[in-house]
């Protein structure tokens, strides 16, 4: 368990039932193997917050799949032999919480973290049963670290694309941790006679529980709620000429 103490003792006084929800976090180190991602320490806290209040939680480690360039669905079907995001979209589809998190290159999210977001936006066609995008009901996150400046642009980029395909982004939905400029040590790393690095920067702690928990409460309402009502943005009422068609049909537009 990565949760600190004051993390734990939230989860343990929470009343809230939460159990029928479900998140994935994608992780989009440049790392093939997850378990030597810096970034994947960080998500972790989130992640058990969110299990110890009975949220089944899906990793995804990005890396160690191939997932193929481009924004179709299946990109098997457009001249690339393998593309495991078909399988990565079925994790997703059935989720109301996606956080995605990345390292900081040059100031900017990773390589990876931007084909995961051009994949989401390759479903973006994909509707619900109200006429909305297949995104509407679910929430949004994103979890940055890295040794330079960069969490605030790197949120910026993340929750905008988010946003704009559908998801729901509550307050305060981005946390990060930064080191000292240049060389040196990543979050997680093991200090001599201390805990790991990061893990008593208060900061970053303070604003991974209350992404994850405002994440918690705002899937809760939407899920409570039926997801958003689909009256002015039910995308199959559109037609030609800008024409909109509601179920009164004395109302047009």
């Amino acid at each position: 368990m990565t949760m600190n103490d004051q993390q734990k003792a939230l989860c343990d006084k929470n009343t809230q039932d939460f159990s029928d929800l479900k998140a994935v976090l994608i992780n989009c180190s440049l790392k093939k193997n997850a378990k030597e991602s810096h970034t994947r320490i960080l998500m972790s806290v989130a992640g058990d917050i969110m299990e110890s209040n009975d949220i089944k939680v899906d990793y995804v480690h990005a890396a160690a799949h191939q997932i193929a360039y481009g924004v179709q669905p299946d990109m098997t079907e457009h001249g690339w032999d393998r593309d495991d995001w078909p399988d990565i979209w079925e994790v997703v589809e059935q989720a109301d919480i996606l956080i995605v998190g990345t390292p900081i290159w040059l100031g900017e999210e990773s390589s990876v973290c931007r084909v995961i977001i051009e994949r989401l936006y390759a479903m973006s066609g994909k509707l619900n049963d109200k006429g909305q995008s297949i995104f509407y009901g679910k929430v949004g996150g994103t979890v940055i670290t890295g040794n330079e400046d960069g969490v605030k642009a790197c949120a910026m980029t993340i929750l905008y694309a988010l946003q704009h395909l559908g998801f729901v982004i509550p307050p305060q939905a981005d946390c990060g941790w930064i080191g000292e400029a240049g060389p040196g040590p990543s979050y997680g790393d093991e200090q001599e006679n201390a805990k790991p690095v990061g893990f008593d920067n208060e900061f970053t702690q303070r604003n991974t529980t209350i992404m994850t928990w405002n994440l918690m409460h705002m899937a809760r309402m939407l899920k409570d709620a039926g997801g958003l009502p689909n009256h002015g943005n039910d995308r199959n009422a559109w037609k030609a000429g800008c024409r909109f068609e509601y179920e009164n049909p004395d109302y047009r537009i």
